[in-house]
């Protein structure tokens, strides 16, 4: 196999030494930005022509990340006939029908596992038990960024704003961390998988999304103190007329699952008809557990794989349908809490009785105009 590969960062060097040890998977091409020192220069290049008009290179390896150019270079691999494996979740969450629809009409393989969960087999998983079973459930802590942060703050009396300081400080947030602690990135995991457990294409934007980013230590405190601890968590089943899909901050109980995985690793479920729950669990991000799915989704394409993770993407829409009791802290409480109001803390955030996930996470992102600092938790 001989691989044009399109970036050159974090993972694409990850890839590249990986690569480097097989006989059988060769970089011939790498993409670059800007003239890059430690590679051979009769490697590299700044013109994605060079790839794509370059018939002995077969697999295109996307790992820029961003929406474009990522989704012209490839799209146009495709339609050249190359396979194409990418690590960039935002790509294939906003372009999910028109890149399967591609990958079919071309017969060429389009493989991301390496978009949802890092280094853990996720998404091969999730399409391994559909030949068998029927998938009813997917989602988890798909973060490590916000892991990493809602644990800090539950082992130490820390800030939102110095532990996230820490997370930058370790590589483990961006300069510009809002995808992470705005729910966004969890958002196209999530959509990903939804999309590929129950054969759908949903639009990954209108999925009800609420992050952490204004959660504070006395509300970490409030929690500890009921017995719960705070996860950012994605949720998606199939559901009458749809899918029932959301990403909230959850209150679980302290000795749950989800609440013993530390620092920034990812712990994914999925429950199914006859096999029930199973769990997977390990490093979300990072050099080599990325470039790992990566490189292994190269193999797979190498054995003669080829398509998606699953052959249908049918529109469907996104319903409501579960509902669950809410923390909730504001300044201005309004009179559709003060109805759903059920009991009341001692730090002064209320606590709802059930109320419809899809009502309630709108109604927060409408209370952000009037109280910026409001913050929610869904009570599992």
């Amino acid at each position: 196999m001989n691989i044009g590969l399109l970036g050159f960062g974090v993972v694409g060097g990850g890839v590249w030494e990986l690569a480097a040890d097989r006989q059988d998977v060769n970089v011939k091409r790498v993409l670059l930005r800007r003239p890059k020192d430690g590679l051979p220069a009769a490697v590299t290049t700044m013109d994605i022509n060079d790839i794509l008009c370059d018939d002995t290179i077969d697999t295109v390896v996307e790992v820029m990340g961003g929406l474009h150019p990522a989704y012209e270079y490839v799209t146009a691999a495709m339609e050249r006939g190359k396979h194409v494996v990418t690590a960039n979740k935002a790509l294939v969450a906003a372009y999910y029908r028109e890149l399967t629809a591609l990958a079919r009409e071309k017969g060429v393989a389009l493989r991301c596992t390496a978009a949802v969960g890092g280094g853990i087999p996720w998404l091969v998983n999730l399409s391994r038990v559909k030949r068998l079973d029927t998938v009813c459930e997917v989602g988890g802590i798909m973060n490590g960024t916000t892991n990493f942060i809602m644990d800090a703050m539950h082992k130490s009396p820390v800030s939102f704003a110095d532990i996230l300081k820490e997370a930058q400080a370790l590589g483990y947030a961006e300069a510009d961390p809002s995808a992470d602690i705005d729910g966004d990135d969890i958002r196209r995991k999530l959509c990903i998988s939804a999309n590929i457990a129950f054969d759908a294409a949903l639009e990954e934007k209108a999925i009800p999304t609420f992050g952490i980013r204004t959660v504070t230590a006395a509300d970490i405190a409030a929690f500890k103190s009921h017995g719960f601890a705070c996860k950012l968590l994605a949720r998606a089943e199939s559901a009458q007329g749809g899918v029932c899909a959301y990403v909230e901050p959850a209150l679980v109980g302290a000795d749950d699952l989800e609440a013993a995985v530390p620092a920034n690793f990812n712990l994914i479920t999925y429950e199914a008809e006859k096999l029930g729950r199973q769990s997977f669990y390990g490093q979300g991000a990072g050099r080599f557990p990325t470039a790992s799915n990566v490189v292994q989704d190269c193999l797979t394409v190498l054995s003669g794989k080829r398509g998606f993770y699953t052959d249908k993407a049918a529109p469907a829409a996104l319903v409501g349908g579960e509902a669950h009791p809410y923390y909730v802290r504001t300044a201005s409480p309004d009179d559709f809490l003060r109805a759903h109001t059920a009991e009341t803390w001692e730090n002064g955030a209320v606590v709802t009785g059930a109320v419809d996930v899809c009502e309630m996470l709108a109604w927060a992102k409408a209370q952000r105009d009037k109280d910026p600092a409001v913050f929610i938790a869904g009570i599992r």
